[in-house]
């Protein structure tokens, strides 16, 4: 019964920590251990998801679809760099098992970046490493990509691959 109460309390509060906003629109999931803010994708994000699918189908690889949770924990990361001044696969693991219970993903991997300009600057970069375009190959369904400015303009990228 307690279980059933504590349930319903979360899906309560779940339910209203959704915001809606025409103009920046970012929603916000709920679990036991963090609230999970999803952003609205910006410009630069849904060109650089389109050229990785662009590339995975010039190598005869399926396209990859999106996931706003998946979204939601790059974002996460992304924010998490910024704070600490450092490009990092910190906590990979946490944000790993996450999507594994959240999503359904029994396969988890990342790409991460700092300071370049552009979408085709980032995904050249991840073309021309060979850790990186092993992500960008390997056999996912989803994927999505987190880019934000630090204060003084720099772009930080987190690209996080599942395959559920």
């Amino acid at each position: 019964m307690k279980l059933s109460l504590n349930l319903l309390s979360l899906l309560f509060l779940a339910l209203f920590s959704v915001s809606c906003s025409t103009d920046n629109e970012d929603i916000q999931y709920e679990d036991s251990t963090e609230l999970l803010v999803i952003p609205e994708s910006k410009d630069i994000e849904i060109e650089i998801m389109e050229l990785i699918n662009e590339y995975r189908i010039s190598k005869g690889l399926n396209a990859l679809g999106r996931n706003e949770i998946v979204k939601g924990k790059a974002f996460g990361h992304t924010d998490y760099m910024i704070e600490s001044e450092q490009v990092s696969h910190n906590n990979f693991f946490s944000r790993k098992n996450y999507l594994v219970n959240n999503v359904g993903a029994y396969k988890v991997s990342e790409n991460v970046a700092y300071a370049y300009t552009s979408a085709e600057s980032v995904v050249n970069a991840w073309i021309n490493s060979e850790g990186h375009r092993t992500n960008l190959e390997g056999d996912f369904t989803d994927f999505e990509v987190s880019a934000e400015q630090n204060q003084d303009g720099r772009w930080y990228f987190t690209n996080i691959f599942i395959k559920r």
